[in-house]
């Protein structure tokens, strides 16, 4: 029995380092000097963490680590993916049509603020607003528009059920978080603030864990009991994040069994054609410009179990129309995506991005605020 223990134990190590050659063979072709190949070789092994860490971008797609990096940067960034890497391929190849993703992307009108539409803080920042006036390509449920990314088909009939989640009697009802934290944004005056990455910042004054904060104290004026953590699980390290912020979501849902709507805050970053950031602004009559919102939604799409993702939509819908209702371009189309950023821990999650790179706080801030407001209405209405 030990013999034959050993005799698989060899053959298996004889398959592993025959595969370990094969791949420091393919990452160093082409190299000429020793210096060259064990470059070579340190750059693959690093793409191949990225990739890892995003979720297996897939071996086939070509991108430098740069690109995989890029592509990290926001959840809208990174449902993308499918169509950079064909965009990637069709550069190579030349005139070759390269295959089209089997979801239609559908992208918003952009338009500049109308006459008498000033934004309210001006960071040098050109400002747009985002909005559908085509419902082709688009799932519509009510005033709520949805960007499905996956294969699944969707129906305003199924999408009007009835979400699950509920307030529970005692104990914490509601957990903020960010597993991007250091995400910031672009204020009118910079007092000295210490940058940690492209618009990242630990100083939470600028950054999203500023916009948990406007939603919890929001959440606590209606009487909803509600945990902000405020940790940055993105830094000192970005890749990892998800699974971080999935340690801590399930280590508070075991401490707290009461919590079943989990908020996880994060912005968007938008930019033109030659890379210049750009914010997004909805004017809201009586309270002045808030940066726009945007809900991304996992599913089950990349394999992963999360059974209770249309479960989870609903509730996206039913707050995305309240919210509409205090401005009809406070909100941007939901994004449903193949990804289930930890969604699957809990029946009422969300992820929600405030503003862009390009928004001062202020926007971000009243925008948190009015988010916070339409879901009060949504899952603890008066009356």
């Amino acid at each position: 029995m030990k013999t034959r223990i050993r005799s698989i134990l060899r053959r298996g190590g004889a398959v592993a380092m025959a595969a370990a050659t094969l791949w420091a063979v393919s990452a160093t072709a082409g190299s000429r000097t020793l210096s060259g190949a064990w470059g070579a070789l340190w750059e693959a092994a690093g793409l191949g963490v990225l990739r890892w860490e995003l979720g297996d971008l897939g071996g086939g797609e070509s991108l430098s680590a740069a690109a995989v990096l890029t592509l990290s940067q926001s959840p809208l960034l990174l449902t993308a993916r499918e169509e950079v890497t064909a965009l990637r391929r069709q550069e190579e190849v030349g005139d070759e049509p390269a295959p089209q993703p089997p979801e239609v992307v559908v992208e918003e009108d952009s338009r500049l603020p109308q006459e008498g539409e000033v934004s309210s803080v001006d960071n040098g920042v050109a400002a747009r607003t985002l909005v559908p006036t085509d419902p082709s390509g688009y799932t519509v449920c009510g005033t709520a528009y949805i960007n499905n990314g996956t294969s699944h088909t969707l129906t305003a009939e199924e999408l009007q059920k009835p979400f699950t989640a509920s307030l529970a009697e005692e104990g914490p009802q509601i957990l903020i978080l960010h597993s991007h934290g250091s995400e910031a944004y672009t204020p009118a005056e910079d007092p000295g603030i210490v940058w940690s990455g492209d618009h990242r910042t630990t100083d939470t004054r600028y950054n999203v864990v500023r916009m948990g904060d406007a939603m919890a104290e929001v959440f606590a004026q209606a009487g909803l009991s509600v945990l902000h953590d405020r940790t940055l699980y993105d830094y000192p390290n970005y890749a990892g994040a998800y699974d971080r912020s999935l340690e801590a979501i399930e280590a508070y849902l075991e401490k707290y069994p009461s919590i079943q709507f989990i908020l996880d805050v994060h912005r968007d970053a938008i930019a033109d054609g030659e890379g210049n950031q750009y914010k997004v602004v909805s004017q809201v009559e009586g309270e002045g410009t808030a940066s726009q919102l945007t809900l991304v939604m996992g599913s089950d799409g990349s394999g992963l179990a999360h059974p209770g993702w249309m479960d989870n939509l609903r509730l996206a819908v039913a707050v995305q129309q309240n919210a509409l209702e205090i401005s009809p371009t406070l909100m941007r189309p939901i994004l449903l995506r193949n990804s289930r950023y930890n969604q699957h821990a809990a029946p009422g999650s969300m992820l929600v991005e405030v503003g862009a790179a390009g928004n001062a706080p202020e926007e971000a801030e009243l925008a948190a605020r009015l988010f916070a407001q339409a879901m009060v209405e949504t899952i603890a209405p008066q009356g």
